[in-house]
């Protein structure tokens, strides 16, 4: 089942699985898209929130507003001021027909969870299409470690992830890897989507393992890139991602 993405804000997304009154609607940052779509015959049957920043939930109020018993779902988290059903790390849910687990992916925030269901990766801002979040709360270890949680998933996973970050990602991916040319041919397929005015999402993360420099910390490329911006040769795939992340917090195209 896949899923679509409703543009929100800045650069947000929202995810809608599913049609009509069996929907679900992931990390709704503003009402408004949602409200929109409700025009066009959209019955979300839950809410599934990542994690607690105001622009992955701001718009769970006014969604309640126009459907008073809508179920949302959300980490343990009590940042998350909201009437819900809290879920963590094996929580399993059964939506839409669904199958839809739960897991934990800690770095972005210390509680950020995922969900997993019908071929996507809900992954909110702890992976990125060529990238990943900043560590706001989470250590390098917790972050490295999440995103090789995921990275393990099926190669057909669609990752399904917050932002439209896929352009600005790939000129520091490149700046660690500019002989990739699967990241090569990645941008290309991103820059003629967004000049069609097409999200550069979902990808697969068989496309991110081959080119998301975070999912590659055991690359020679890669953690040649990361010694030369350390000064010296990392010791493990762990300082390798730290570096990498250190380097792209400062990093202008």
């Amino acid at each position: 089942m896949r899923p679509s993405a409703l543009p929100a804000l800045e650069d947000n997304y929202i995810w809608v699985l599913g049609e009509g009154s069996r929907s679900l609607v992931v990390d709704p940052s503003d009402a408004a898209p949602v409200l929109a779509a409700a025009g066009q015959g959209l019955v979300p049957q839950a809410v599934l929130l990542t994690h607690h920043h105001h622009d992955h939930c701001g718009g769970v109020p006014a969604l309640r507003e126009r459907w008073p018993d809508l179920p949302v779902y959300a980490p343990d988290d009590a940042r998350i001021d909201l009437d819900c059903e809290r879920v963590g790390d094996g929580t399993r849910l059964r939506l839409l027909g669904l199958q839809i687990d739960v897991l934990a992916v800690p770095g972005h925030t210390r509680s950020h969870i995922a969900y997993l269901g019908g071929g996507n990766l809900f992954c909110g801002d702890a992976l990125f299409s060529l990238g990943c979040g900043r560590m706001f709360e989470g250590t390098p270890a917790q972050m490295h470690a999440s995103l090789q949680r995921m990275s393990a998933l099926a190669d057909d996973t669609r990752v399904c992830c917050g932002h439209e970050y896929t352009l600005a990602n790939a000129a520091f991916a490149l700046a660690v890897e500019p002989g990739n040319a699967a990241l090569q041919a990645r941008r290309e397929e991103a820059l003629a989507q967004r000049r069609a005015g097409r999200p550069t999402l979902p990808a697969t993360l068989a496309s991110e393992r081959a080119c998301n420099p975070f999912l590659r910390c055991a690359e020679p490329a890669v953690r040649a890139a990361a010694a030369r911006h350390l000064g010296h040769a990392p010791s493990t795939d762990e300082e390798t991602f730290a570096a990498l992340r250190a380097w792209k917090d400062v990093f202008r195209a």
